[in-house]
């Protein structure tokens, strides 16, 4: 990949995009925005260092300016949508552009739809190295199950409930292929659920419990906590 710096000089759009046309698509990042701010900004930004376009790495120009308009969209870009979602799409060519667009929550959170939902994000780690949606599972006794690699790195969302199951002394094992494992009725799990960059976690509508719930709460109690300190 070859970002100019003069790429990175266009990448920096009114929210609107407009006078501003990207090449295709090769990434595109789905923050969730809470009251007009980032709750998960720092971990977001460790994750898309590590993202790859075409497989080579981002380079620290397109970071840094993504780092800088992240902090002007917060400030003056989310304000038709304080509660919506941070967009960052980079094209082939390494050109990229930022947007705020309205958040949408799931309609469809049964286990299966989250694991269908969590293959297509596999998908998205063969081709950028980041997958921004895991599908999680818990067995009866415990212990947790991250659809990811052993060596894998892992979105913003995620190593947040993977540093807090281990702040709680929870187990987590990695199983890549977790969400087929589900799918094709091999998994002897209790609970299922989804986390997301954009959608925080989601419970499984039909494989819910304790667990689960406590990670969502936990999610959303940081989000609150995150409103607090603007008020």
């Amino acid at each position: 990949m070859d970002t100019k710096d003069e790429s990175q000089n266009k990448a920096a759009p009114e929210p609107d995009m407009k006078d501003f046309t990207l090449g295709k698509p090769a990434l595109v990042c789905r923050w969730r925005l809470y009251d007009q701010k980032l709750p998960l900004e720092n971990r977001h930004m460790r994750a898309l260092g590590a993202r790859r376009i075409q497989g080579a790495p981002l380079r620290g120009t397109l970071l840094e300016w993504a780092k800088q308009h992240i902090e002007w969209t917060l400030e003056e870009g989310s304000a038709a949508h304080p509660f919506g979602v941070l967009m960052i799409i980079v094209d082939e060519e390494g050109r990229a552009a930022m947007t705020v667009g309205p958040y949408e929550p799931l309609q469809e959170t049964a286990a299966r739809e989250l694991a269908i939902r969590a293959l297509k994000s596999r998908r998205e780690f063969e081709e950028t190295a980041i997958a921004p949606e895991t599908f999680w599972a818990v067995r009866p006794d415990g212990t947790l199950i991250l659809g990811a690699g052993p060596e894998e790195r892992v979105a913003g969302a995620t190593s947040l409930i993977q540093d807090l199951a281990q702040t709680l002394g929870m187990p987590v094992v990695r199983m890549p292929d977790l969400a087929s494992a589900y799918l094709e009725g091999s998994v002897d799990a209790a609970e299922y659920f989804l986390v997301s960059d954009e959608h925080g976690v989601v419970p499984a509508a039909d494989a819910t419990g304790k667990t689960s719930e406590s990670f969502r709460a936990g999610y959303q109690k940081l989000l609150d906590k995150t409103r607090r300190k603007k008020a």
